[in-house]
């Protein structure tokens, strides 16, 4: 019978690509934490009525790309599509806005949505982001935007611009809303069948819209729409970014695809992402989700970023962690051998080194070249003799040249060597 594949629209991450994995996430919590974001988990699987309510019913996420099931209870559920609604309702659901405002978390995991796969975007997907929860001021937006920005600046990724817009209150949105249906409405029978469909449920999608890129060009901007107060809120932000030095371009038409967001919205284009997908993620302001799911008023603001896409950047532009440690084989000759060499990986690893045991059953020569393809730096031998006079025999194998230590002094000199330095001159220590 065939081997069974992967499902489509999912990859696997194997161990020559996971240094650099880790690398990204390593370095997103280490920015993050240093600004005071706590992680946070969430379950995989949330209530359906969660993104239907929180996300959007108009939305894309909603319409076509959530994977939904009914549980043995009868109990609709939903793979999470992204990881802000889940996040506010843990917060929120655990008080933690009453001990501390504002709350800062920090989240990573994977997400799932039904989109056509295409570089860059898969069925499972990794985000990382942070919420910032109990506080409305443009300082909080500022330190969002800027947690990102220095996220990127410490993997050392260039070409990254800052795409920036507000929504404005509830007020401004309507006001705005009015303008987008005086505009689109006379244009009903040019739009396409998604836009037609959303025009009376949430016109701003419509800005959205890659085919209708010609009639959202000629849609109205929010600007006239929002008030004396929104304005000076949004000029606070800018002003704070300049303060920052982190640069930042005007788009009025950024409106990002779920239903949630007010006020600052943003997003982190890459210059070699062409299209709809020139994206590495964004954020923004969603000061009335909260009470979409149930909860009292509470301001918030945050972003999500795209693993695999931020992964893709670095590897394009050979960027990535230093070279792991270099490491030791340790090859046991026999039984004996074998219970002597796994003290011995065991006492290198108590002194810090990083020790790989090999006891199979396999020829001595066969475990050198094992070890040599596989990228050690000297190999360890214990044989039987050798177990019983407490000693080993180690070979550097880039050089060839090896010699016999006490295992009581194994660590020393291989910790000399592992880090470059020459062989030592002499025989059995």
């Amino acid at each position: 019978m065939p081997p069974i594949a992967r499902p489509r629209g999912t990859n696997d991450l194997l161990p020559a690509d996971a240094p650099l994995w880790e690398w990204v996430l390593g370095t997103h919590a280490e920015v993050a934490a240093g600004h005071g974001y706590d992680l946070v988990e969430t379950p995989l699987f949330e209530a359906t009525e969660m993104y239907e309510r929180g996300t959007g019913a108009g939305t894309d996420v909603v319409e076509k790309e959530m994977f939904s099931f009914t549980d043995r209870g009868g109990r609709a559920l939903t793979l999470r599509p992204e990881g802000t609604p889940g996040v506010l309702r843990a917060v929120l659901a655990a008080h933690l806005e009453q001990e501390r405002r504002p709350v800062r978390v920090r989240y990573a995991g994977p997400m799932f949505r039904y989109a056509r796969p295409q570089a860059g975007r898969y069925h499972e997907f990794w985000q990382l982001g942070l919420e910032a929860i109990g506080e409305r001021s443009p300082e909080l937006d500022a330190e969002v935007i800027e947690v990102a920005w220095r996220f990127h600046e410490r993997l050392g990724v260039t070409g990254v611009s800052l795409q920036l817009n507000t929504l404005g209150e509830l007020e401004d949105r309507l006001r705005y809303r009015a303008a987008l249906l005086d505009h689109y409405r006379p244009l009903r029978d040019r739009l396409c069948e998604d836009c037609r469909r959303r025009l009376e449920v949430n016109p701003l999608r419509l800005l959205d819209c890659k085919r209708d890129a010609a009639l959202v060009a000629e849609a109205p901007e929010i600007g006239p729409s929002l008030s004396p107060e929104s304005t000076a809120f949004f000029a606070r932000v800018r002003e704070l970014l300049d303060g920052a030095g982190i640069p930042h371009t005007l788009n009025p038409r950024l409106v990002r695809g779920l239903d949630y967001y007010a006020h600052t919205t943003f997003e982190l284009w890459h210059e070699s992402l062409r299209g709809a997908q020139n994206a590495v993620g964004g954020g923004g302001r969603y000061d009335g989700l909260a009470e979409v799911l149930g909860f009292p008023p509470t301001p918030a603001t945050g972003y999500a970023l795209g693993v695999e896409r931020t992964v893709a950047l670095c590897r394009e532009q050979g960027l990535g962690p230093n070279p792991a440690p270099a490491w030791v084989a340790v090859l046991g000759i026999g039984a004996a051998g074998n219970r002597a060499a796994a003290q011995v990986a065991r006492e290198l690893r108590r002194a810090g080194l990083r020790a790989l045991l090999d006891a199979a059953e396999r020829r001595l020569d066969r475990k050198l070249a094992a070890a040599s393809r596989q990228g050690a730096r000297a190999a360890v031998m214990v044989g039987e003799e050798e177990a019983a006079r407490g000693t080993a025999t180690w070979k550097d194998l880039s050089s060839g040249t090896q010699r016999a230590c006490a295992v009581d002094r194994l660590a020393g000199e291989l910790a000399g060597v592992l880090e470059g330095a020459p062989v030592p001159a002499g025989g059995e220590g």
